[in-house]
């Protein structure tokens, strides 16, 4: 069981990007799915969590307002759809999962399940 994060790039600021997450043997609809993010030299931070149980959503202050996390259950798909992109939105960004029922957070130890992640680099 392992999820697998893709869709990042090279980007300039301003630009977008839509990252993907699915599940190798994991239906995501079950569970809370949140996405995460590490750059060189700083701890891993937690972006925004959806919930599994209804249309919950919450975003650290960072992203709020130019980030959004959505689901498509019939693709076993959860999507990050980032705007206004940063330079520093660079890092490697992750999708967890955590089987948990309500509204979530996106709290790196809460979560037990992890996959590879995918590079964001934001650069003119």
């Amino acid at each position: 069981v392992q999820l697998q994060a893709s869709g990042g790039g090279l980007v300039q600021p301003g630009g977008s990007l839509r990252l993907s997450c699915t599940g190798a043997g994991l239906r995501l609809e079950t569970y809370a799915i949140g996405w995460f993010r590490q750059a060189p030299g700083k701890e891993r931070e937690g972006l925004t969590c959806a919930s599994s149980t209804d249309d919950s959503t919450s975003y650290a202050a960072s992203v709020q307002g130019r980030f959004t996390i959505s689901r498509d259950n019939a693709k076993n798909m959860v999507y990050l759809e980032m705007n206004n992109l940063k330079p520093e939105d660079t890092a490697v960004y992750f999708c967890a999962a955590r089987f948990t029922r309500g509204y979530c957070t996106a709290v790196a130890g809460l979560f037990s399940v992890w996959g590879q992640g995918t590079q964001v680099t934001v650069s003119s």
